[in-house]
């Protein structure tokens, strides 16, 4: 069971629901420390007072706001809790908003909501149907950490999950990056279409959606304590190259797509679109005293450039 992170109630309206915040995911990455290659002796971050020169316990360490460069302002934990804001003791919903509407960048990590005790639990369960049955996600301002935060709640499996939400002056322009202007013609548009179709899935199952760093990395580890030769890579990644023909990428990629899907071979091949040809000119290449010719010519199907 993940530890309680914080404790306090989700208000809404004049519903209060007392809940635990515990973790919503767990870190499965390999982490390494720090050591002295010479004997492997562990190196450690010591905290130093610069006044005294010495390293000083985290019993007298505590937090400052740097007012001026000659002014340091104490603030102790127990100040902060004690602050008058609603939100220090409760998740208090705003608002509730279509997910959609909300930009995926403002969101962050995920947090379970539970129940604190059975008092909590019929309140608790109308939010998680309310939420369900209006398809809408509730957005909040709750205090952490010696600061304000926005927040978004949804339900998952009858269980409420609170997402940190980053605020808007929180997010940076993107504008300055985007690339300058490209002309992109109508089929290179379709093609890369069809490859969106080609890799559109309902979940994220599969041996491509699993962590293949932290399998290696665990390989590198049981190779190296048993004295063995570590596993090597068997095929070197082709380096990335300049994009020559974007329409030959197109394909290429959809055909791989469609074989990584065990579709035919014919299936795969993606034929240019037809070009279209002038009424006018189909008129001038018929002989003027052949009227049938002329109808067999319109009648003829066009062949692919």
């Amino acid at each position: 069971m993940p530890r309680t992170i914080w404790s306090g109630a989700i208000s809404f309206g004049l519903v209060t629901v007392p809940i635990h915040v515990v973790s919503a995911t767990e870190d499965h990455s390999i982490h390494f420390h720090r050591v002295h290659l010479a004997d492997m002796g562990r190196v450690r971050n010591r905290k130093i007072c610069e006044i005294e020169d010495r390293e000083v316990s985290a019993a007298e360490i505590g937090k400052g706001y740097e007012y001026s460069k000659d002014t340091i302002v104490p603030v102790l934990d127990e100040e902060l809790r004690e602050m008058p804001l609603p939100t220090a003791k409760a998740i208090e919903l705003v608002a509730f908003m279509p997910a959609e509407s909300i930009d995926p960048i403002r969101v962050g990590d995920g947090y379970y909501l539970e129940p604190d005790g059975q008092v909590a639990a019929k309140p608790y369960m109308l939010l998680v149907k309310a939420l369900q049955r209006s398809s809408k996600v509730a957005v909040a301002k709750y205090a952490w950490s010696g600061r304000e935060r926005l927040g978004l709640l949804r339900a998952r499996d009858n269980v409420i999950v609170l997402h940190a939400m980053r605020w808007e002056d929180e997010v940076r322009s993107p504008a300055e990056l985007a690339p300058e202007p490209v002309e992109l013609t109508e089929q290179e548009l379709v093609e890369a279409e069809h490859l969106i179709d080609r890799l559109t899935r309902d979940d994220l199952e599969g041996e491509e959606f699993t962590d293949r760093y932290t399998k290696a990395a665990e390989e590198l580890i049981d190779a190296k304590r048993e004295n063995r030769e570590p596993p090597t890579v068997g095929e070197e990644p082709k380096e990335p190259g300049q994009i020559v023909d974007l329409m030959a990428a197109l394909k290429e990629s959809v055909a791989k797509a469609r074989e990584s899907r065990g579709e035919d071979a014919e299936d795969a091949t993606v034929h240019d679109m037809p070009k279209k040809t002038s009424a006018k000119k189909t008129a001038k290449k018929q002989p003027a005293k052949k009227p049938a010719a002329k109808k067999a010519a319109a009648r003829k199907p066009r062949h692919s450039a």
